[in-house]
């Protein structure tokens, strides 16, 4: 992800001072990777029972996630033109491709066995990858043509939703009515927009920015020691964005041995991680409501306790299936 630097049509390796010029550019990267390693790390907290259940899929913690895909989107974007704009070098191209395609296949193949019943089929890095591809067609096409597209892939998910993509072989495309569980999905609509608007940014501004870094005296031009390890995040951000994870969530295991957490109220996780799912899969229903209403159904007719143990399958049950059947019909008619 941080092999893209500037090039002219005559060379294929930038001056130093060119390098230099770039490094606000691995400066967000390391700053976006700082990020979302603290986001993990909240959703290790979570995964272990140290903070309460739904916290990082919910509230300022789910806008805070979704602020950092977007802004390795657009930084992905933005790389695309650095390494491939006035003139495409499809050797370069095809390199980096490989390197992250094949990191992303690596998070399917890691996750189907770690978490087999979320495992990542099409995060961050997938959206990169095909991005990328698709990205190729706008370099050559005016900067407004980048926005109108963004604009609209943004859009699509309000607008084109359909059962006809609720197939698995359609999540990718993000238009789905239910959406798939997976710890990271990143389909390509909506999220094509960001990497399309950094595209744009890129050719409308990139020049101007170069041109105003080589005006500075030669004492401000290069990097501040503050702006060092993020620019090494930057430069390995493929790297470390593959290692971190495993890392956090060691150590979160680890200080579990020594410090298990507090188990919470079962009735009252139940109430929460149901409220996260229906919040995500029916936005119609009022969910509040619902997930009080299913709760005390299954209190009544003696079932959360074996519900808790997993000792009842929610997918074939008839009584779970009658309780949420009457439940939703209870919750859209305010009872």
């Amino acid at each position: 992800m941080s092999d893209i630097n500037v090039t002219s049509p005559a060379t294929e390796t930038p001056p130093a001072k060119s390098q230099a010029r770039l490094a606000f550019i691995d400066v967000a990267r390391g700053v976006a990777l700082l990020a979302m390693a603290l986001y993990h790390f909240v959703w290790d907290l979570e995964f272990f029972g140290y903070v309460a259940a739904g916290t990082a899929g919910t509230g300022g913690w789910k806008i805070f996630a979704r602020l950092i895909a977007s802004s390795f989107l657009f930084l992905a974007g933005y790389s695309l033109v650095l390494g491939q704009w006035p003139r495409l070098r499809i050797a370069c191209f095809l390199r980096r491709f490989a390197k992250i395609a094949g990191a992303a296949a690596l998070i399917t193949f890691a996750t189907y066995f770690a978490f087999p019943d979320t495992f990542i089929f099409f995060g961050i890095l997938h959206a990169i990858a095909a991005a990328s591809v698709i990205g190729l067609v706008f370099l050559r096409l005016p900067a407004l043509v980048s926005f109108v597209a963004a604009a609209a892939a943004i859009a699509a998910p309000f607008y084109l939703r359909s059962p006809i993509f609720d197939a698995p072989w359609f999540w990718w495309v993000g238009l789905s009515e239910t959406l798939p569980r997976s710890n990271d999905y990143v389909p390509l609509l909506p999220w094509i927009g960001p990497f399309l608007i950094g595209l744009g940014t890129a050719k409308l501004f990139h020049a101007r920015l170069v041109s105003a870094v080589a005006t500075r005296p030669a004492e401000d031009a290069g990097p501040k020691l503050w702006m060092t390890p993020f620019v090494f995040g930057g430069r390995h951000s493929l790297a470390i964005y593959l290692i971190h994870q495993p890392v956090l969530i060691g150590l979160v295991y680890l200080f579990s041995l020594i410090s298990p957490p507090t188990l919470p109220d079962p009735k009252e996780a139940y109430r929460t991680n149901c409220v996260a799912a229906c919040s995500q899969g029916s936005p119609a229903v009022p969910c509040e409501a619902f997930c009080g209403c299913t709760l005390d159904r299954l209190v009544e007719q003696n079932l959360f306790d074996s519900l808790n143990r997993g000792e009842i399958n929610v997918g074939t049950d008839e009584r779970i299936a009658r309780i949420a059947g009457q439940c939703t019909m209870n919750a859209q008619s305010g009872e």
